[in-house]
């Protein structure tokens, strides 16, 4: 195989774990990789490189990465010159722990060095020995590097990296550092390139997005930022994720609402809807500003879908504690919600606060707002039968002429809608259909499309497909796990 013989080049896989911000790294060493002469493993082959870019957020992130790694240890040694690498957030804070625990891993880099990547793979190879380097500060941003972009259609374009805020809940401030912003024209400048190749709709990435300007003196940048990119020509979605209920102001409600592009669709995390466990969080706002900031934007764009990020079980709460939360759930109606079982994480102050809740009682709660979170969710999906939808064509194989297959796409508001295209259609291509079903997390479209445009993000898509050894365009989607 190629890891033994010179002259072939070598593959490499990558393997995300976590939110969109460790979804963007991968698409930039993905591209470091290729510039480097990788080339992408195929399906079900054996790649010489295999690259684990990980979360730290859960628990369960460091069971799964050793699990993996456990996984690769006999094809690795049936495999001589393979190299497995490890960064991202759990890299970041492990450290030589994992070449402690996995001593067949070959490097282990962290979320400030990503672009280190292909040097410590050829230095590891040529000394025969692991190579560990964290650096405690941004190398270069990521945005700067090369990019092997996961879809052809749309695309992540991070405007920040790192968090300014405490969260006693929360390891990733201290593991990718204070926010760092970049100048809005090199933001802008990175669009105009992308929709100039073929790509639709973008998301603006960060920790906290709407704290961005901050840097460099502007509280308004990123209402700005959104306005501007109103003004793109080709540019069809603008999305965002993910905002901090503290940070969020009106000039942001006012371009969402007058900006064209900017979809009505906001994800912004909850967390807990009791002050006191806010408090004891450090997420320094309360239940009636959350509540105020889903009313204005309800105000300005009646259509918006809102979702949001939830933690039960919190150290301290208490069964009126989630009540609250309940209570907020019920009076904000989210289209969806990302909920989470509290876990405790090392390095963090809550992992220490007294009141940790048993598990059972976590369970019980997790399980209740689960249920309400699905009613409402279905409930609102309902008021969509019988309407028309526009979607971006996001999932299925558009090569095959198939008219009984299921595709998937996308409303402007997010929600996930599954129709039958009827006639060749292509992901990156818009489709408009009627809505004939509602389920609690996604919506169902019978019958052919009441029309199909073809984009230049589906022409984009069609050639990416046309190249050897290329891959489908990846969907957006909402975030595993909560980022802000």
């Amino acid at each position: 195989m190629s890891a033994t013989d010179p002259a072939v080049p070598r593959t490499y896989r990558v393997r995300t774990f976590g939110c969109q911000m460790n979804v963007h790294d991968s698409e930039r060493l993905s591209g470091l990789l290729e510039e480097s002469g990788y080339l992408p493993a195929a399906d079900g082959a054996v790649a010489d490189v295999v690259v684990f870019n990980t979360c730290a957020v859960r628990e369960n992130a460091d069971n799964r990465l050793y699990g993996n790694l456990g996984q690769l240890y006999p094809v690795k040694r049936a495999h001589p010159g393979m190299q497995i690498a490890v960064g991202g957030c759990l890299a970041q804070k492990d450290r030589g722990e994992i070449v402690r625990k996995a001593p067949w891993v070959d490097v282990v880099f962290g979320t400030h060095n990503v672009g280190s990547l292909p040097t410590l793979l050829e230095r590891a190879r040529i000394a025969d020995e692991a190579q560990v380097e964290i650096r405690e500060s941004l190398e270069t941003f990521p945005s700067t590097l090369p990019t092997r972009r996961e879809s052809a259609y749309a695309a992540w374009v991070a405007i920040s990296v790192g968090c300014n805020n405490t969260c006693t809940f929360c390891i990733v401030p201290s593991l990718r550092g204070r926010e760092q912003d970049r100048r809005p024209g090199d933001v802008l400048a990175e669009i105009e390139a992308l929709v100039a190749e073929g790509a639709i709709e973008v998301t603006l990435l960060g920790q906290n997005v709407n704290s961005y300007g901050v840097g460099f003196g502007d509280r308004g940048a990123f209402a700005k930022l959104l306005r501007a990119c109103g003004e793109i020509d080709g540019l069809e979605r603008v999305r965002f994720t993910s905002p901090h209920p503290r940070d969020f102001t009106d000039d942001v409600v006012e371009a969402m609402a007058t900006t064209q592009n900017v979809m009505p669709h906001l994800h912004m995390p909850l967390q807990s809807g009791s002050d006191a466990v806010l408090r004891a969080m450090r997420r320094s706002y309360r239940k009636a500003r959350y509540l105020g900031i889903v009313e204005k934007v309800r105000a300005a764009l009646p259509e918006a879908a809102i979702s949001t990020d939830v933690i039960v079980g919190f150290p301290g709460e208490t069964e009126e504690d989630f009540a609250e939360t309940m209570d907020v759930v019920r009076r904000a109606r989210f289209s969806g919600a990302f909920t989470f079982q509290y876990s405790t994480r090392p390095g963090t102050p809550a992992a220490d606060m007294p009141g940790q809740v048993p598990p059972d009682v976590v369970a019980d709660r997790y399980g209740r707002l689960v249920a309400l979170v699905d009613e409402i969710a279905w409930d609102e999906n309902k008021r969509f039968v019988g309407r028309e939808l526009e979607l971006l064509v996001t999932e299925g194989d558009g090569r095959k002429d198939d008219r009984t297959r299921r595709l998937s796409g996308r409303a402007p508001d997010n929600r996930l809608v599954h129709f039958t295209p009827g006639a060749p259609v292509r992901p990156g291509d818009v489709v408009t259909v009627r809505v004939t079903h509602a389920a609690p997390h996604h919506l169902v479209a019978d019958g052919e499309p009441l029309g199909v445009r073809p984009t230049r993000a589906g022409d984009a898509w069609e050639r990416r497909n046309a190249a050897p050894g290329s891959t489908s365009g990846v969907p957006l989607g909402m975030p595993r796990v909560p980022v802000g």
